[in-house]
């Protein structure tokens, strides 16, 4: 049986914001000549070319960014879906940065995607050491979970939900426009490779989603290294 891979990347592939390694990325190419893969991610096509270079997302069947809001095929874009989010819910996120405890602030903290917002209070702009500063307090709070179970259930009715994202984000977005929309165009067998696999992580649409069809499943990995471990025993 010929399975068709997908592959989220911050976590999966690379580790979060950050570019992938260099053996491994040899490796990786190598696996994708030999088999049909997609990548899957809440980040937009240039931050992705960033991670994992030109020749992968060109070699690649497609890369799905802002979780298949934005697909982009051999280097050029096929699909946007084109969405903004509310004044209402722009300002909400606006007052849960201002009321957070962690004290760093670096900017760009509501970033607008096509059909898709990322979130994160110690913002986009952070260096390595604020972003290692907010994982270790997010691990404590449990901030990111919080605000996004507060944001499902005050905007339940504005059909926009709420997921972790990569380390230090959430990614919000239209109901059903998140990882799932991704089997609109991979058919079964698949094998699907992602770290927020767990209930309320932006893997977990696509994971719970596979559950329910013949001769899918997925791995569950906590970093590029597992996720190289299991390719090699596959």
């Amino acid at each position: 049986m010929k399975y068709n891979y997908i592959f989220d990347i911050d976590g999966t592939l690379t580790p979060s914001r950050q570019r992938i390694d260099k053996k491994f990325e040899t490796f990786f190419i190598n696996f994708i000549e030999f088999n049909n893969v997609w990548l899957i991610t809440g980040s937009d096509y240039p931050k992705t070319v960033e991670q994992v270079g030109e020749e992968i997302c060109e070699k690649v069947k497609a890369v799905h960014n802002c979780a298949g809001n934005n697909i982009w095929e051999n280097g050029k874009e096929v699909y946007e879906l084109e969405w903004k989010i509310s004044k209402d819910i722009k300002s909400w996120l606006n007052y849960k940065l201002e009321k957070s405890q962690f004290p760093m602030r670096s900017g760009k903290h509501i970033e607008e995607r096509p059909g898709l917002v990322n979130f994160s209070v110690v913002g986009r702009n952070a260096t390595f050491g604020e972003r290692k500063l907010y994982v270790e307090y997010d691990k404590k709070s449990g901030e990111r979970i919080t605000i996004a179970r507060e944001f499902n259930k005050i905007f339940e009715d504005s059909n926009t939900v709420a997921q972790v994202a990569g380390e230090t984000g959430l990614d919000i977005m239209p109901k059903g426009a998140d990882k799932r929309q991704i089997l609109n165009y991979v058919e079964s067998p698949i094998i699907f490779f992602g770290d927020k696999t767990e209930p309320g992580g932006n893997d977990y649409p696509l994971a719970a989603a596979l559950e329910n069809k013949d001769n899918c499943k997925t791995i569950p990995v906590k970093n590029w290294e597992e996720t190289k471990k299991e390719l090699e025993k596959l």
